[in-house]
């Protein structure tokens, strides 16, 4: 615990310009972490519960996939012709105004027709949450000094952490309390207060470093992913390099040379782990709610153990890598990941769910921290921005690709079935990543 005490408690005095930023920062993140561990996290098994199929629930986490592959890149042009502030503000108040918009979806339709009806809204969502991704990784890069971010981004670990696990454990006590879909439709409402809050505080935040300012080549290393909705399950969609892609033109990003060269063969490892990762994803809630038959509490006391144990665990990461290469991490916990599905299928009540959801998150941990540092170990410092253009377009193909056949092999062989085969399909993501990563 000492390691979190001293990012409360820097050694350096933070300089007085830049106070009003970190707070801002500090408390966004707050607010956002209320948002993510209420609306965020329980939609996909609200869903479940309205009847959703294993294809619509697959939906729902492709949507935005589709439109990060489609406007992720002119996002970055739109962004190069704005003060930086000003757009991720709007773009963030844009989308998260589909939050509010999933609270009278009882009272418009019935049950099956709110399943469609969230698959659009969340659509629409990722036109402006494709631009607050791109352009909140590119305020944060002038908000915040280079020898400041891992200080910064710390803190902020921190606050999501402890604000996800409360609210996250509050929503699901609440959904067990208030009869359906009245107890979902206060958890929304949570989650717009919190989305509103969040916007609030990015208003207050403010590009402040001087003309001239040295970019730092290296990750920010924030988990927040603003811009996208988090699945139930063991992961979450990294972002690495966002922030680049408002830096320089089509015809920068986009070099055929960059697929003909050694860093091919990084992406397509990086592919296989990608897809292996999402095709699972779409399963989780349908096999939690159907399968083992999950309060939402428990659900919500499950989530809270993992995102409680990503902490724990990331806090290890440096330890870790002062031994250990990137890639061995990575390939290592990539593989391990294999066993959260495996185990899950094997799994018959609650408590091997939440023993589940604690290996989970520190496996994921290990992951989500690695594999940033390993992609960028292998990415040119020169030449970043086309690099990680064209690994942000490879990852969301493999999100869309994943989202969408996860479900039809569930609908083939069953969903417990299909729960062995993406565990199978992991274990070989992690041992190609460390034979030909």
């Amino acid at each position: 615990m000492f390691a979190i005490h001293s990012l409360f408690k820097p050694a350096e005095e933070i300089p007085t310009e830049y106070r009003a930023n970190f707070r801002h920062l500090a408390l966004d993140i707050g607010w956002f972490g209320i948002l993510n561990g209420s609306s965020m996290s329980f939609l996909s098994v609200y869903a479940t519960r309205l009847g959703a199929s294993t294809f619509q629930i697959g939906l729902l986490g492709a949507m935005p996939a589709v439109m990060s592959l489609m406007l992720a890149i002119p996002s970055g042009q739109w962004l190069q012709r704005r003060p930086i502030g000003k757009a991720v503000f709007w773009t963030s108040v844009l989308y998260r105004f589909g939050y509010l918009l999933w609270v009278p979806l009882p009272w418009l339709f019935p049950e099956a027709q709110q399943v469609w009806a969230l698959i659009v809204i969340v659509l629409l969502m990722g036109i402006p949450g494709t631009a607050l991704a791109v352009g909140f990784n590119a305020l944060f890069a002038e908000a915040v000094p280079p020898n400041w971010r891992a200080h910064v981004a710390g803190v902020r670990n921190v606050m999501l952490s402890v604000t996800f696990v409360l609210t996250s454990l509050a929503s699901g006590w609440l959904l067990d309390h208030v009869t359906f879909p009245l107890g979902y439709q206060i958890v929304f409402a949570l989650g717009c207060v919190g989305a509103a809050m969040s916007s609030y505080h990015l208003y207050r935040v403010r590009p402040a470093l001087p003309p001239g300012t040295p970019r730092a080549g290296s990750r920010i290393g924030d988990r927040a992913r603003p811009g996208t909705i988090r699945p139930l399950g063991d992961s979450n969609r990294p972002s690495i390099g966002l922030r680049l892609l408002a830096r320089a033109s089509w015809r920068q990003l986009l070099r055929v040379d960059i697929l003909r060269s050694s860093f091919s063969r990084v992406m397509l490892v990086l592919l296989a782990f990608h897809l292996a990762q999402y095709l699972a994803i779409p399963i989780f809630p349908i096999y939690v709610v159907r399968s083992l038959h999950l309060t939402d509490q428990q659900i919500g006391v499950g989530q809270a153990v993992f995102y409680a144990t990503v902490l724990i665990g990331s806090l290890q990461l440096a330890r870790l890598s002062r031994r250990f290469s990137n890639q061995a991490i990575f390939g290592v916990s990539a593989a391990l990941m294999g066993i959260y599905p495996l185990l899950l299928a094997l799994s018959h009540d609650f408590w091997p769910y939440l023993g589940i959801s604690l290996w989970g998150g520190l496996v994921w941990a290990m992951v989500g921290g690695a594999m940033p540092n390993y992609l960028l170990d292998k990415v040119p410092e020169a030449d970043r921005p086309a690099h990680l253009a064209w690994y942000n377009i490879m990852l969301n193909l493999a999100v869309l690709a994943g989202s969408l056949a996860g479900p039809l092999v569930a609908d083939l062989y069953g969903l417990s079935a299909a729960l062995f085969i993406f565990a199978a399909l992991r274990i070989l993501s992690g041992l190609a990543v460390l034979k030909w990563g």
